[in-house]
C-alpha cells in the first residue's frame, strides 16, 4: 500500500487531535468545560462558513442542496457535534487524557463494525479477533479508571459514548461526501451542531470573565478551533471520501501514542504499565483489522 501525501497529512491530523487532549485538560484548569467547547466551536463555524463563501458562495451552496439531503444532514450535525462535544468534553474533565485517547483508539473497529452492519462490507474472523484484542485493551483502561474513583469511571463512560459518536459520524457522512466537499459538508454539520450545543454553552459562560482568562487559555481556545477542529475535520473527511472510512480511521489509533506522550511531558501523567498494556492491546487489534485487508487485497493487486 502506497504511501502518498494525504497518508502525510494524515499524521498530521493525528497530531493535532493527540496534543489537544492536552490542551483542553490545561484550559478546563480556567474555565468549565461547556463554555471551552462553545467558545471553540463558534470559532470554528465561522471559519468554516467563510472559508464556504469565499471558495463556493455560502447562500448558493446551501440553496442547491435537495430536500432528501436535509434529515442526514441535521442528523448528523446533531450526532456529531452535539451529542458527540457534549460528551467528549464532559468525558476529558472527569477522566485522564491517557484514558481518553485509548477508548478513542477502537474508532477504527468501531467504524468497520457500523459500516458492516450497514452492509458496506462483511467483516472475516481477523475483522472479529481484532474487536475482542481491542475491547480487552479497554477493559484495562476502564478497569484502572474504576479502581481511581467514580468520577474517573464516569469520564470514561462518557469518552466511551463520545466514540460512538464519532464513529456514527464518520460512516453515516460517507454517503453525502460523494455529493458534496468535505469543507462544506464539515462546515455546514458544524455550523448547525454549534447552534444545537450553544444554549448549554450560554449557561456556562454566564459565569466566566472572559477578560481574566489567561494568554495559554486564549491560545488553547484556537488552537483547539483553527486545528483541533477546522484543520483536522477538513483532512479528516478528505480522505474519508478518497480513502474510505475504514482505512482513515486507522490513523486515529496513533492518537493516543501521541496524547500520552504530550500528556506526559506537559502534565506529567503517568506512563504505567496497565495503559501500556491498554495501548498494545487496542493497536494489535487494528493490526489484526489491517490484515485482514491485505489478505483481501492480495488477490486484486497480483
Amino acid at each position: 500500500m502506497r504511501f502518498s501525501r494525504l497518508d502525510a497529512w494524515l499524521l498530521l491530523m493525528t497530531f493535532f487531535w493527540g496534543s489537544n487532549f492536552t490542551v483542553i485538560k490545561a484550559a478546563l484548569r480556567e474555565m468549565p468545560g461547556p463554555a471551552f467547547n462553545g467558545l471553540r466551536m463558534v470559532l470554528a463555524s465561522v471559519v468554516f462558513l467563510g472559508l464556504i463563501s469565499w471558495r463556493d458562495g455560502l447562500a448558493r451552496s446551501v440553496r442547491a442542496i435537495p430536500q432528501r439531503d436535509w434529515l442526514p444532514i441535521l442528523g448528523l450535525s446533531v450526532l456529531g457535534h452535539g451529542f458527540y462535544q457534549y460528551l467528549f468534553l464532559g468525558g476529558v474533565a472527569r477522566t485522564s487524557v491517557s484514558n481518553s485517547a485509548l477508548i478513542f483508539g477502537c474508532t477504527p473497529i468501531t467504524v468497520s463494525l457500523l459500516s458492516a452492519w450497514l452492509g458496506h462490507e462483511r467483516p472475516g474472523w481477523t475483522r472479529w479477533a481484532g474487536t475482542v484484542v481491542s475491547v480487552t485493551g479497554i477493559y484495562l483502561v476502564v478497569g484502572q479508571g474504576a479502581r481511581q474513583g467514580t468520577s474517573s469511571l464516569v469520564g470514561d463512560a462518557m469518552i466511551f459514548g463520545a466514540m460512538l459518536c464519532w464513529a456514527g459520524y464518520t460512516v453515516g457522512t460517507k454517503p453525502l461526501l460523494s455529493r458534496y466537499s468535505p469543507l462544506f459538508i464539515t462546515g455546514l454539520t458544524m455550523a448547525i451542531g454549534t447552534a444545537v450545543y450553544a444554549p448549554i454553552a450560554l449557561l456556562w459562560l454566564r459565569e466566566v470573565d472572559l477578560s481574566r482568562l489567561s494568554v495559554p487559555a486564549w491560545a488553547g481556545i484556537i488552537y483547539s478551533a483553527l486545528f483541533s477542529l477546522v484543520a483536522a475535520y477538513v483532512i479528516w473527511y478528505t480522505a474519508v471520501q478518497k480513502l474510505g472510512g475504514g482505512r482513515t480511521s486507522m490513523y486515529s489509533n496513533i492518537v493516543p501514542v501521541v496524547a500520552m506522550t504530550v500528556a506526559a511531558i506537559v502534565l506529567g501523567e503517568p506512563l504505567t504499565a496497565t495503559k501500556l498494556a491498554g495501548a498494545a492491546a487496542i493497536l494489535s487489534g487494528v493490526a489484526l483489522t489491517r490484515l485482514e485487508r491485505a489478505i483481501v487485497a492480495t488477490p486484486t493487486e497480483s
